[in-house]
């Protein structure tokens, strides 16, 4: 017959509780995943930029982090669509996970329905997110996020789509996120988040004559101040039957939820009006796949046909596995 095991003594019971904290001390628990936010990009589609939904024959995300070829990408979001002659160009926000940083791509198709990732465009030493591309008097411009610097920049093209050159501060001192400019009555609107904290609650309204030109705030701003569910921009202001709507972010209970849309029904250099609508683009979680949890932009294209097509971004809780892999 074996002997009956014997018990730790108390000493024996305590020096090994000190072991533990001690062990604690100096062993660093395995860290929690990062980029527990799975981000992707697809395409909707409609008769109109109000009546946005997914397209039957267009298998969504057409866009994800496994489609980024030249880095290591933790997830692709912030799509903007342009159209120059057969070909879309999507410009869009990839997550670099060997800088952790962000940085601007692009992607290309003939048809809206099948993307093809291009490569990287632009990067900084700085984060870039938010690539709202425009064309006016015949050059291709690019104004993105960087809100690292306090600024907001203007970018020209060198080579369209895929060399970028800074032509222009437009913006300084402050924390300016995803500005969103508007060409409207003869002059440049730029809508941008400028909470100084980061909490996605300020909405601020400048405007100028001249792009490349000193910018005047305006005298209502900010037009939102508190509020994180109506101030942070969603995409580029839609116009539509000579009516302009601005998309907002809306980020309570958390980042990126979903997408208001307000009708503005006055834009001077003296006053501005908005009203909420009830209409489309409301776009928000599906509950399953790609876009379960959230989503947070529009760029809306009229077609040359009359309809629209849609880049829009979504987001999923990440597995332990996926969040893992990312960091």
């Amino acid at each position: 017959m074996s002997a009956a095991p014997v018990a730790p003594s108390r000493i024996e019971r305590v020096l090994r509780g000190v072991l533990r904290r001690v062990k604690r001390l100096f062993v660093a628990p395995p860290p929690e995943p990062r980029n527990k936010h799975l981000w992707s990009i697809g395409i909707y589609g409609g008769p109109s930029p109000l009546a946005l939904g997914p397209v039957p024959s267009i298998a969504n995300p057409v866009l994800t982090r496994d489609h980024v070829s030249d880095v290591r990408a933790g997830f692709v979001a912030d799509p903007f669509l342009v159209r120059d002659g057969a070909t879309l160009w999507m410009f869009l926000e990839l997550f670099n996970l060997e800088r952790r940083k962000g940085e601007l791509a692009v992607a290309s198709s003939t048809d809206g329905a099948h993307w093809q990732y291009g490569q990287v465009v632009l990067r900084e030493p700085f984060h870039l997110s938010y690539p709202q591309v425009f064309s006016w008097e015949g050059r291709w411009y690019l104004v993105p996020e960087t809100h690292e610097t306090q600024t907001v920049r203007l970018y020209e093209a060198v080579e369209f789509p895929l060399r970028w050159t800074l032509v222009q501060t437009m913006l300084t001192g402050g924390r300016f996120s995803d500005a969103t400019l508007l060409r409207h009555d003869d002059r440049w609107w730029m809508f941008v988040d400028a909470s100084p904290e980061g909490k996605h609650d300020t909405l601020a309204l400048y405007w100028t004559d001249d792009l490349r030109g000193a910018w005047t705030v305006h005298p209502q701003s900010p037009l939102v101040s508190g509020d994180n569910r109506t101030a942070r921009p969603a995409g580029r202001i839609l116009e539509h039957d000579g009516k302009l709507y601005r998309l907002a972010q809306d980020c309570r209970p958390s980042y990126g939820m979903r997408v208001l849309g307000f009708e503005i029904t006055t834009l001077t250099t003296t006053a501005y009006a908005e009203r909420a609508v009830d209409v489309g683009p409301h776009l928000t979680g599906t509950g399953r796949g790609w876009n379960a949890d959230g989503m947070h932009q529009v760029d809306a294209l009229e077609q040359p046909d009359g309809s629209w097509i849609a880049a829009v971004d979504g987001w999923r809780w990440a597995t332990k596995r996926e969040a893992s892999r990312a960091d």
